[in-house]
């Protein structure tokens, strides 16, 4: 049996469906620029209408701090939803006190799809009122639960509701959490996790977590910086943090308890300047200049992880190896990115990333879609991986 309920598991004919999406999207003049939330709230929306349900659309937008802020609407979103839906969806304009809610949902019909207006534009939604929640409760007889990426936040739209209405994830959250489970809580081994990104700091909960569950963790980024000086390396005047040496030293020691093999660069291209095209070398680990910067991986680490590789079953990955925003310095990522996805696509790996670097990366790199999934959670992506109870998630165990 599934750890969660799913919309398979609910009766939904000539029923109201109140589905918490994610259409926190980016817009420019009003025109969102992009849809992948929109296209995945749709196919939930289709699913439900499937099965015979009338479906009102919750979701938040922006951070308007419980008040009306007329830039923070949901309504430029509309558009988008229709055409991914492809089929009309109405509008209901409320500010969540004035009753327009309720009627609306009354009135729906099966078959029918309703956008309400921004949830945070009540303060309630955020501070999980429970008197916010009875209310978003009482537009429907169902409540489905698609947003993954608001999972880590206990919020009326997404835990309240859950307090007073048979509960489901929708097809985004269920592929999610699956893919997640199947990667970390029951993985095929062995396992390597790839972590980048610039600070130890910001991911201690995460690598302390990891190195009890993967068997190969590969450091990169400018957090490598720091396990590297941790080990006595010259960075020369690469990002580090100096004030969280014995920090690696401890996460290192915890791994060599757990049998977790630690890996880290071998070489690196190293430049003087943070910049574009910059002039660059490969170089040693130990023969970084005093003036350089390291900015990432050299090529006999990118061919000593192409063979390990080879070695493992499931890989997953949070942050980029190096500075891949700018050109050639992405080539390290860009090189590990495609070695995991033709693994992934010949059948020998599970490959799961996340993180909003991480996607932005894979996008560039132009394999994102090869892998067998990759989620645009991040903050409920990271909680996960740092083995945190996600409340929106706990909201749906039976």
């Amino acid at each position: 049996m599934a750890s969660f309920r799913t919309i398979d598991d609910l009766d939904l004919k000539g029923r109201r469906a109140v589905l918490r999406a994610d259409l926190n999207v980016p817009t420019k003049d009003g025109v969102v620029t992009d849809a992948t939330r929109v296209a995945r709230a749709a196919d939930t929306i289709k699913a439900l209408l499937a099965k015979g349900a009338a479906v009102m659309v919750l979701s938040h937008f922006g951070r308007p701090k419980g008040k009306v802020v007329p830039e923070m609407s949901l309504k430029p979103v509309l558009p988008a939803l229709e055409k991914a839906v492809g089929r009309p969806v109405t509008f209901v304009a409320t500010d969540w006190t004035d009753g327009k809610a309720l009627d609306a949902a009354k009135q729906a019909a099966a078959g029918s799809v309703l956008l309400f207006e921004n949830t945070r534009f009540h303060a309630g939604d955020e501070g999980n009122d429970p008197e916010f929640a009875r209310q978003l409760a009482s537009l429907g007889d169902v409540f489905v639960n698609d947003a993954f990426s608001a999972a880590h936040r206990a919020h009326a739209s997404t835990t309240g509701i859950a307090d007073h209405l048979p509960a489901a994830a929708g097809l985004t959250m269920a592929a999610e959490i699956e893919a997640l489970e199947k990667a970390l809580s029951k993985p095929e081994r062995p396992v390597m996790a790839i972590v980048g990104g610039a600070k130890v700091s910001t991911k201690i909960d995460l690598l302390s977590n990891l190195v009890a569950k993967v068997d190969m963790l590969v450091i990169g980024g400018g957090m490598a910086n720091t396990f590297l000086a941790a080990n006595g390396h010259g960075i020369g005047k690469s990002l580090c943090e100096y004030d969280k040496l014995d920090t690696a030293r401890e996460i290192e020691a915890a791994a060599q308890k757990a049998g977790c093999e630690i890996v880290l660069p071998v070489d690196v291209i190293v430049a003087k300047a943070f910049e574009a095209k910059a002039p660059h070398r490969i170089c040693g680990l130990d023969d970084v200049e005093d003036d350089e910067m390291i900015l990432d991986i050299g090529p006999n680490t990118e061919t000593a992880l192409e063979g390990r590789l080879n070695e493992v079953k499931t890989v997953v990955w949070n942050g980029p190896f190096g500075a891949f925003e700018l050109e050639p310095f992405d080539a390290g990522t860009n090189a590990v990115a495609r070695t995991v996805a033709r693994d992934t696509k010949a059948g020998h790996m599970l490959s799961v990333a996340g993180g909003g670097d991480t996607v932005a990366a894979l996008n560039k790199a132009g394999v994102t879609q090869d892998f067998s999934f990759v989620s645009t959670a991040g903050g409920a992506f990271l909680e996960w991986l740092e083995g945190k109870a996600l409340p929106g998630v706990e909201a749906l165990r039976p």
